[in-house]
């Protein structure tokens, strides 16, 4: 009886070594062939899968901003900690996640601006995947506002820069052997504290 095929775990597999071959190949150098070799499957499997190796790419932004989505969402309505500790957890794990996977993250970046060079840009399916990540900030802050845990502040604002803060740990991670993200999370850490509200204190009554 022939082993049943997971498809899904197939195609997850087909990413994880597009992205090593990316990694290490080069975007430009690599191809379907080279992939299917080091997957141990021929080259007509893939194609069940992914047309081209522009595909796999736009599968690679999908699979992991939702996975990461997903996983940020589930903590941020689970956890009991206040709400600008949550927004501070979240970006903390985002970019110890960037760092991580570093070689994969260059290969994706790499991608992105030689595509640019060829005249198509992957801005919008990029702006698309985060839009949901810089919804949650706001709902976030927002909450953290009602609650009292965060001061009164521009909230369209403040998550677009904690995004950018974000977006620029990535792009150093991807692109500088020398970055150091402790620095990067640093910023980001006293930047989101300027935004948490302070305990308000009880006078204290001197007797005379």
């Amino acid at each position: 009886m022939p082993k049943k095929i997971d498809h899904e775990e197939r195609k997850e597999k087909i990413l994880q070594t597009a992205l090593k071959v990316f990694g290490r190949e080069g975007y430009r150098d690599s191809n379907l062939s080279l992939i299917a070799q080091e997957c141990g499957i021929s080259r007509p499997t893939i194609y069940q899968y992914f047309k081209d190796k522009e595909e796999i790419y736009y599968y690679a932004v999908k699979l992991v901003t939702g996975r990461m989505f997903a996983k940020y969402a589930t903590f941020a309505w689970s956890s009991e900690a206040n709400y600008m500790d949550r927004i501070k957890s979240i970006c903390s794990e985002i970019m110890d996640t960037a760092t991580e996977n570093e070689e994969e993250l260059t290969s994706l970046v790499d991608v992105m601006l030689q595509m640019k060079k060829e005249g198509r840009d992957f801005n919008e399916i990029v702006m698309r995947r985060t839009a949901k990540l810089t919804i949650l900030f706001k709902r976030l802050l927002r909450m953290g506002i009602s609650s009292g845990d965060v001061i009164e502040c521009d909230i369209n604002k403040v998550a677009n820069h904690i995004l950018l803060l974000l977006e620029s740990s990535c792009f150093q991670v991807a692109f500088l052997d020398t970055f150091e993200m402790a620095l990067s999370k640093e910023l980001v850490a006293n930047y989101l504290e300027f935004f948490k509200a302070r305990p308000k204190t009880t006078p204290v009554i001197r007797r005379s």
